[in-house]
């Protein structure tokens, strides 16, 4: 034999030899295997626990665990499974400043969509008798102090929710007489607002928006 055909066959005799080694090492493996077990933690050692369930954090950090209230939040949250207390509280502190300003300026247009009819006339007969007296508001919103979850209800044959919080806002506030003299509050002076407002919507449907349906000082 030629030199060529000698170092052929001594490289496919070391590539066999190779590969024999290979598979006495790693094994084979034919198809799906069977998953390797764990062996059991040891008491000297930690023990994993899986825990499913348990209290929903986004509910009892405003309200606490297994009162009415927390079952009301819990019940619309199997109704509508997007609904957060949280987020509903930091868009229920936005309507706050929106609806309280609209009210001291005396503009219920834009916000009449968000009011009940009777809050609406409520409000409405406020800004009229303004108007019949002469008086005028001028008030600039600071911002919102607390903004507390004070109660839940739910009605189970109708869906319709009812969420009431408790707001402490910050804004100045004047009012003046046709003669533009001061006849209430101060244009200097920060006047701390106080209110108990009571939203509502009927979970599951296509309308997001809540309603402002009572008010409370």
């Amino acid at each position: 034999m030629n030199s060529p055909i000698i170092q052929l066959l001594v490289l496919a005799g070391i590539a066999v030899f190779l590969i024999l080694r290979l598979k006495n090492v790693l094994g084979t493996r034919d198809g799906f295997e069977k998953p390797r077990e764990v062996a059991s933690p040891t008491r000297n050692g930690p023990s994993l626990e899986v825990i499913e369930g348990g209290p929903d954090r986004d509910i009892i950090d405003h309200v606490p665990e297994g009162s009415d209230a927390a079952t009301a939040l819990s019940k619309m949250k199997t109704a509508e499974p997007s609904f957060g207390v949280g987020e509903f509280l930091g868009g229920a502190k936005g309507a706050y400043e929106m609806i309280l300003m609209g009210f001291e300026r005396g503009d219920l247009a834009p916000i009449k969509g968000f009011l009940s009819d009777d809050v609406y006339d409520a409000f409405a007969s406020v800004v009229e008798s303004r108007e019949q007296q002469g008086l005028t508001i001028e008030a600039e919103f600071i911002g919102v102090r607390e903004t507390t979850l004070q109660d839940a209800t739910f009605n189970d044959a109708t869906s319709e929710a009812e969420v009431t919080v408790r707001f402490i806002g910050e804004l100045t506030y004047v009012v003046r007489d046709n003669a533009g003299e001061i006849v209430e509050g101060s244009d200097t002076k920060v006047k701390r607002q106080k209110d108990v407002w009571t939203f509502a919507r009927s979970m599951g449907t296509d309308d997001p928006n809540w309603q402002l349906v009572a008010t409370a000082e």
